[in-house]
């Protein structure tokens, strides 16, 4: 199983994503280190584990919010051009809310993998025109708020239009340590055969809720918060990987 760590971008530092709601997000307070700054984060996180992949969220980009300290700055692609310059090994996936030409043509650069996140699309036909802009750099997520599903309904029904990677985002269950969404991965799962990637987002507290997903067929699970609590330990991933 391929686990992936987390970290999410709020106005230049490394916050904790709960439940989401984005608007109560606050600066990380993490037992790996006393540091809310991405490349200390990042570094933390891979002193727990070699991690090939790292999700990173840039909650600025998905909310179109500006940066608070610069108004004219729409992103934190600042932060992750340094992440990308300074792990060249780590393969980043990289959500900053792309829904159009000029978005990709900013992060694409940086050999980055794109996520679509079925929130940012209202028809199947503004998704279609980006995916097959990205093409293999792409990975779709399939985004289910605390309200439900949001995005075109054709992408949650029709599997014809996923890619090969796929992430179940299930928000609700992120950061609050209440475990996964079984029901939800066991029907996306039953959907998608073994003819995609489904990776679970939201809810993995500890060792048990990762067998579970082993168990239901996740081919790996994004993870944040268990790791910055230290309910998952370098020992365990060792274990995972044999």
């Amino acid at each position: 199983m391929h686990i992936i760590p987390v970290i999410d971008l709020l106005n230049g530092i490394v916050v904790h994503a709960k439940k989401g709601e984005r608007h109560n997000y606050q600066a990380i307070t993490s037992a790996l280190t006393s540091s809310n700054q991405a490349l200390d984060i990042v570094a933390a996180l891979m002193s727990v584990h070699p991690f090939q992949q790292l999700y990173i969220a840039d909650l600025n980009a998905i909310q179109k919010l500006p940066n608070s300290q610069d108004l004219s700055q729409q992103n934190n692609f600042s932060v992750i051009a340094t992440i990308a310059r300074d792990y060249p090994n780590l393969t980043l996936w990289v959500d900053a809310g792309i829904s159009n030409h000029a978005e990709i043509d900013l992060f694409l650069p940086l050999k980055v993998k794109l996520i679509l996140g079925s929130e940012n699309f209202s028809t199947i036909a503004q998704y279609l025109a980006i995916y097959h802009a990205i093409g293999e750099q792409s990975i779709l997520s399939l985004d289910f708020m605390p309200m439900g599903y949001r995005g075109p309904q054709e992408l949650l029904v029709n599997s014809a239009y996923w890619p090969k990677d796929v992430i179940v985002m299930s928000l609700a269950n992120v950061g609050a340590n209440q475990g996964v969404n079984q029901p939800l991965l066991a029907q996306l799962k039953a959907q998608a055969h073994d003819h995609f990637n489904l990776y679970a987002a939201g809810g993995v507290r500890d060792i048990a809720d990762l067998n579970t997903l082993m168990a239901l067929g996740m081919h790996g699970a994004l993870v944040a918060t268990a790791l910055h609590q230290k309910q998952l330990t370098s020992q365990q991933f060792k274990q995972l990987a044999q």
